[in-house]
Order: structure tokens, then sequence, then C-alpha cells
């Protein structure tokens, strides 16, 4: 989920609408964040206090990290058949931020994501496949550099081919596609002492891992994850200035064709993953990452948990592009495919 928020470049096509709808019924009403700017300190209607909340909420402008987790559910969908439970999916994140003189904010990180035995939640190595009657070896996702430089103008999403794919509008069902140039505003919205923020994004791009290299991985040409979180910030920390990271719980949902290593390539069923998870950012220490994943990281990969250097931009990297950059071919060079 942290990758998608940090590589990206300027959309000159799409606006995105502040307004929001508001379905309360009853004496309760809830009101748009940029109505009750006079006595909070933040002007949601303008992309320079937009980009900073989104920094941080998402990071620290501390000389230090914060730290967020995620952890949840991920099931099979077939067809009209009831959802199938399959392993879990944790992870966190490693997130700084820096905001700059001219009102935009660099971001920086790590993270990482597992997957878990449903009965005891402990992190895996292998899963047995159901459908193929083979064992599999998980693929863990590490990404050891995450950097992105957020300006005044909403970003895109390239991923994939550049030459040949579409880039990914952020939050594109409140887009305005029909403007010319693109501010970063976002949807916050109050609700009581919370602010509420919705954010997505649903890529569409040429599948990294290819039929012709991971015959066994490769499901289709075209791939089409997507994640869609709902986040809760608490009002008064987020207006405080002199509070470098705001504390957030998120629902985080997550759509996707079946992981690459999952090796459902060969196999004719025409299903989907659908995720169930929550992710959080309380403490904003390493407290919050889920204990298994912690364990595992101090383990294996005790670097990612550091304080990072370097600002800069990244390319973005999802689990097929690590997948194709980091698991050999299945085939020989001179092996062919239909």
């Amino acid at each position: 989920m942290f990758t998608s928020l940090f590589n990206s470049v300027t959309s000159r096509r799409n606006l995105f609408q502040l307004s929001i709808a508001l379905g309360a019924t009853g004496s309760f009403q809830p009101t748009t964040a940029q109505q009750t700017t006079k006595d909070n300190g933040l002007d949601f209607s303008i992309p320079e206090d937009n980009l900073y909340a989104f920094g941080k909420l998402w990071g620290s402008y501390d000389v230090k990290p914060t730290y967020g987790g995620y952890q949840g559910v991920q099931f099979a969908r077939i067809g009209t058949k009831r959802l199938i439970p399959l392993f879990g999916y944790v992870g966190f994140g490693n997130m700084q931020s820096r905001l700059n003189n001219d009102g935009t904010v660099n971001i920086r990180g790590t993270e990482a994501g597992y997957f878990t035995d449903l009965k005891t939640g402990h992190i895996i190595d292998s899963w047995d496949n159901p459908w193929t009657n083979e064992t599999v070896e998980v693929f863990p996702f590490i990404n050891r550099k995450m950097r992105g430089h957020l300006t005044t103008k909403m970003p895109k999403f390239i991923m994939g081919n550049a030459a040949l794919d579409e880039p990914t509008l952020m939050n594109q069902a409140d887009a305005r596609e029909d403007l010319a140039t693109v501010p970063f505003l976002l949807p916050w919205q109050k609700l009581g002492d919370q602010y509420l923020l919705t954010w997505e994004y649903s890529h569409e791009y040429t599948n990294p891992v290819t039929k012709d290299k991971w015959p066994k991985a490769h499901t289709t040409k075209r791939i089409n994850p997507s994640e869609h979180f709902s986040f809760y910030t608490p009002v008064r920390e987020m207006n405080n200035r002199s509070i470098l990271s705001s504390p957030f719980h998120a629902g985080f949902m997550r759509t996707s064709p079946w992981w690459p290593w999952m090796k459902m390539g060969q196999n004719k069923i025409n299903g989907c993953l659908f995720g169930r998870m929550h992710s959080y950012q309380i403490t904003g220490t390493i407290d919050d990452i889920p204990t298994p994943v912690l364990k595992k990281v101090e383990k294996d990969h005790p670097d990612i948990l550091g304080i990072q250097t370097g600002w800069g931009q990244t390319n973005p990297k999802g689990t097929w592009e690590a997948y194709a950059e980091e698991i050999a071919p299945e085939t020989l060079p001179n092996q062919s495919h239909s």
C-alpha cells in the first residue's frame, strides 16, 4: 500500500473534486473539512495545506521516521461462489516526510509485506495451492527504497511500460477529467473529532511477469491491482503544527489477479484476490509493527527498520515488478510457449 503513495508524476488532464456527499441523517450532519478552515488552521481548499496534511499522515516531519502496520485476510473470488479465505496478509511501513520551503513535500521510506497461516498467524514460507496441488514458495515483498516528491499538482502513478500503459490517476472516482490542470486537493471530511480521508488507486498495465519467462506465474498480459483506503485521523493532532506526525487508523481493501508466486498461470480458473485489511499508525514506533513481521524483519532485513538517507524520486515497484526482477525465469532462453 505504501509504494503507490509516493511514486508519481504530474497529471495534466484531471482535477479532483472537493465536493463530499453528505449522507448523514437526523441531527448529526458531517461537514467537509473545507467548511471548517476558519477555526482549525488548515485550509483544504489550497494544495499547500493538503500536501502538509498528507505528508504528516503518512510520515513524520521529525528527524526520525514513523512506523505503521497493516494486517488482514486475503480471499479467492471465483465466479459467484462464496469467497474462500486463503492466507493472512501483514506488513509495515517506515516513513519520513520533509516539508520544503516552496510548500512541496518529500517522502522516503521502506516497507515489507508477508503472508501468514490463518490458523496460527505465523509467517509462511510455502503454501499448498488447492487448485494445482502444488506446494509453492511464497514471495514476500521487501521494498528497500521508496522516494517521492509531491508538488501542488496531483500525482499520477506510472506502472508497467511507460510507452504503452496509461498512468493511473489517484482517486479517479473524485476526478474532474474535463479540466486542464490538477491541483493536489484531497477529499478531507470532518466527522466529529476525526478527519476522514478516502484514498485509492486502480491500476491497469502490462504484466512484467511475462508468459515466455514465467509460464506458471504469469496469469494475463495485463494486470489490474487496486487498493482502497478510508483513513481516520484526529482533528486536534492534524491541526496542531507542533505535532510532527498524525496518528491514524484505516480500513484497507485490495483486489488483484492471483499473486505470481501462487503459480496459477496454467490453471484455467477465472478468479481474483480480494483483501480485507486494516492499517494503522498509533504510536508511530516499532510497537505498531505486527509482532510476526517485526521479528522476521529484525532477523532478515534489519536495514529497512533504520533511518533512511537521501530524498529524490524513485520509480514505483509492486509485487509483480519485484518478482520479475528477483525470481529467475522458469524456462530456458531457447524454450517458447504459445
